[in-house]
């Protein structure tokens, strides 16, 4: 059934919803019978799946994620196709999506405006004659939501929670990281090489000759190199208080004088009529603000508009016309990410319509999809896995009694957020006009800055989101102490109503046990039951859990992503924590729920080995090698066979279920284990 969205162009859309509905939460048909489950256990549920599902010519990566993903995107545009025709009758947010939706599809137009709709800003940035006024225009993009050099956004303060403050970040780097810039070994020095032809590519197209645009680029990436050295590595920002450094508006000011930082407060309306001032700022890494100050007043004016000239552009490249969005694409998706063409014109529209007005639709998708009886029991199944961690925070045996009580009173005081809103964003004063994508872009942009920006000086919303309710993940905030859970994510694989318990705690039983475990990572352990950045372990504790710990940075550092590429245990601890502590966790649940009995085997299957067998398909993936290579260094989750394998290795429950023996892949000793 799942293959009839790629391979039956013809099938209508209802048609290809229904069809996609039924994909199930456990496949039979997913399994290589031909692998040993103790040899390889990720090949032995997945093999059959990843042999049938090649990687589409327009994607990177297909995994189960993201064929989720793609049935949640046809939901999205069947609503969105219903309400882009021009017709009286439609309610004020319908017109919204339509037209916006509408817009993106409008190619013709977007190639009439030409480079129209961006000339005031590129005008504005060539027009650049004092540094005194760079302050105003980056003040001005950061307005339209484009954050040049750095990034600025409202957060709860770590140490304060009751408190809302702006945080002022690393940023400005086109690459995905600041390795990119500093690695000597070939596959970095031919990526930059690229990277380079690349952005003359871009300047090409904005009319400059082929000899200026060379020079052009490697401008850009000689300021991009500086940032990158004065920029804090992805391992090091793990720790919160590597990255917290409250500062007074003038101590700011002190590490970073060339930019005027109360103009760009008063610029961005912070202290205007009714705003709170802004006196205090979280300055994450205070290293690198002092390398932007370097940068602003060592590069000339025209190195500094090259800057700004290539990051407008391809910011809004989506929405360009067609040679810019090709270009785009022929880096970031082909040469850094390995995907073979672009994708389709309305996929991508859809989600930039869900990306930027993500609770106009997000409604009609929760009232479509999820239900009350799959909220219901899902509810149902947070609160059984919060008992079963409860459970396990009492019996551990290398935590001492009072560090318990803490622990404990921070899962009572987790607050659960299930698929639904309890307020929806109000998009009234978001003036959507049909035929004008980019404006669509930009004002839905300004809207969303303004909202996060409005935060600071008031108590946090925890009501609120990070990501729209059609989204396939899922998530823990240390700060808000709370675990989300949006609608995209609450179907088959991970969830499904007509599946036994076995597989639906395999699948997101372990997804919420995972959320859950976040709150006790590396990361998450730093922050108490009010979400403040506080040491409530005792030094026994800790040395405990660092050695336990540990042990997963030494496992999944041995293991191979991509030809020459090992993973960082450092990076994917917390991800790799949580996936051991949250499977054993949904086991816990699982087992109990059973309440001593034995079902029968379904499909030949015990419920034990459904339910580890439900864990594996959800990771189901194909990755392209360039993608692996850009994941291994940039992203804190390990690869899909890595979080399987892994995880049932250091678990005795799976060796048991699967008759597994000493000295096979899928029993390590000694086995890792936190929670």
């Amino acid at each position: 059934m799942r293959l009839l969205l790629r391979l039956c162009p013809g099938l209508g859309l209802a048609a290809a919803a229904a069809f996609a509905q039924k994909a199930p939460g456990f496949d039979l048909g997913a399994i290589n019978r031909s692998v040993d489950p103790c040899a390889n256990f990720y090949q032995y549920a997945c093999g059959g799946w990843m042999a049938a599902n090649p990687i589409p010519a327009d994607q990177s990566q297909w995994g189960r994620f993201a064929e989720l993903q793609d049935r949640n995107r046809i939901v999205l545009h069947n609503i969105l196709e219903s309400v882009s025709a021009n017709k009286p009758g439609r309610t004020a947010l319908e017109q919204k999506i339509g037209d916006y939706y509408s817009s993106c599809m409008d190619e013709k137009a977007i190639e009439q405006a030409a480079l129209g709709a961006i000339k005031p800003d590129l005008d504005r940035i060539a027009a650049l004659a004092d540094r005194k006024e760079l302050t105003g225009l980056i003040t001005h993009l950061f307005r339209e939501g484009s954050a040049y050099f750095f990034t600025w956004s409202p957060e709860m303060d770590p140490k304060d929670s009751t408190q809302v403050i702006a945080n002022l970040d690393q940023g400005g780097l086109g690459l995905p990281d600041r390795d990119y810039y500093l690695k000597t070994d070939d596959k970095s020095v031919e990526l930059r090489n690229q990277y380079l032809a690349h952005i003359a590519k871009i300047f090409t197209l904005l009319g400059m000759p082929q000899a200026e645009a060379d020079a052009k680029a490697k401008v850009l990436m000689a300021i991009e190199t500086e940032l990158a050295e004065g920029s804090l590595d992805r391992v090091s920002r793990r720790d919160p208080e590597k990255i917290y450094h409250k500062l007074k508006i003038a101590e700011l000011a002190a590490l970073a004088p060339a930019f005027d930082w109360r103009a760009f407060l008063t610029g961005l309306g912070m202290n205007g009529l009714g705003a709170p001032p802004i006196e205090n700022v979280d300055v994450a890494v205070p290293p690198f603000m002092q390398t932007f100050n370097a940068v602003i007043t060592g590069r000339s004016l025209d190195d500094l508009k090259a800057y700004l000239t290539y990051h407008l552009v391809i910011a809004d490249a989506a929405v360009l016309p067609q040679a810019f969005d090709q270009e785009s694409f022929n880096f970031f998706g082909k040469i850094l990410s390995g995907a073979k063409e672009l994708r389709a014109r309305w996929k991508r529209c859809v989600d930039q319509t869900d990306s930027q007005l993500p609770d106009a639709l997000g409604k009609s998708f929760i009232d479509k999809t999820l239900g009350e009886q799959g909220k219901r029991r899902m509810t149902q199944m947070v609160a059984e896995l919060e008992k079963m961690l409860e459970r396990d925070l009492q019996q551990i045996d290398w935590m001492t009694p009072a560090t318990k009580v803490q622990a404990v009173h921070k899962l009572h005081a987790i607050l659960n957020k299930i698929g639904d809103k309890a307020h929806w964003l109000d998009y009234s004063n978001v003036r959507i006009v049909r035929g004008d994508a980019l404006g669509n872009l930009t004002r839905t942009n300004e809207f969303e800055v303004q909202r996060q920006l409005a935060k600071i000086g008031k108590p946090w919303d925890k009501t609120d989101w990070q990501m729209s309710q059609p989204t396939v993940n899922a998530y823990y905030d240390a700060q808000e102490n709370d675990v989300n859970f949006p609608a995209g994510i609450l179907q088959p694989p991970f969830y499904d109503n007509k599946m036994d318990d076995a597989v639906n705690y395999g699948g997101i039983g372990a997804v919420i046990g995972h959320e859950l475990t976040h709150g006790f990572d590396d990361q998450g352990r730093q922050y108490d039951a009010e979400g403040n950045l506080r040491d409530w372990w005792t030094p026994e504790d800790a040395k405990a859990f660092d050695q336990r710990t540990q042990c997963l940075v030494d496992q999944y550092s041995g293991y191979t992503a991509v030809d020459d590429i090992k993973l960082n245990g450092k990076l994917t601890l917390g991800e790799n924590t949580a996936d051991n502590g949250g499977l054993r966790i949904a086991y816990m649940a699982l087992i109990d729920s059973l309440g001593g009995k034995t079902p029968r085997k379904t499909g030949g299957f015990t419920a034990d080995q459904r339910f580890f067998v439900g864990w594996a398909q959800v990771w189901c993936t194909n990755t392209r090698d360039e993608t692996a290579r850009v994941r291994a260094q940039v992203d804190p989750h390990s690869p899909a066979e890595f979080r399987v394998n892994g995880v049932v290795s250091n678990m005795p429950e799976f060796q048991k279920a699967f008759a597994c023996r000493q000295g096979q892949a899928m029993v390590r000793y000694p086995a890792c284990r936190v929670w």
